[in-house]
């Protein structure tokens, strides 16, 4: 078994090697072409494409079942439909709504929304941790706290007295 793990060939190799550079040239320039918001993580199926462009160009490099071709494909094919659904969200106020969350807000002027806590599965020890990782010592700093469409929290302080 331990034989097995250190075993290759010169063609696997090969393979790999060129199928690798020529996917990665390929898919940086599919990127290139399809503009900074196919990569944007702005909300889950964002971040769901994202990770399907990584697992599919791995699996081209690496599955000597899957042809560079057939690979490409899918990366195409991720990237076209990235495109269209953004192109939609942008023109159909519906269409978005099915795609895409909207911003929440979980903690306001000294009070925790607990039922848009509850929807949103978030509890008071995460929204604490938000606060501490911005190097806020106290609630009382904070004005409000929201949940992103991407699931990042953004903590709104308060202004100072004017």
């Amino acid at each position: 078994m331990y034989v097995l793990m250190w075993s290759y060939s010169a063609s696997s190799l090969l393979r790999v090697l060129v199928t690798g550079i020529l996917a990665y040239v390929l898919l940086v320039g599919f990127l290139r072409l399809s503009g900074k918001r196919t990569l944007s993580q702005l909300n889950a199926f964002d971040f769901v494409v994202t990770v399907a462009f990584g697992s599919t160009l791995a699996s081209t490099i690496l599955n000597k079942d899957i042809g560079i071709v057939e690979g490409l494909t899918a990366l195409f094919l991720l990237i076209a439909l990235q495109f269209i659904v953004a192109r939609l969200s942008a023109v159909s106020p519906w269409f978005k709504g099915f795609v895409k969350s909207r911003p929440r807000l979980l903690f306001y002027q000294g009070r925790y929304l607990e039922e848009a806590m509850k929807q949103e599965r978030m509890n008071k020890d995460e929204i604490l941790q938000a606060a501490r990782s911005q190097g806020i010592a106290s609630m009382e700093q904070v004005e409000g706290v929201v949940l992103q469409t991407n699931g990042n929290m953004s903590v709104l302080t308060k202004g100072e007295p004017g």
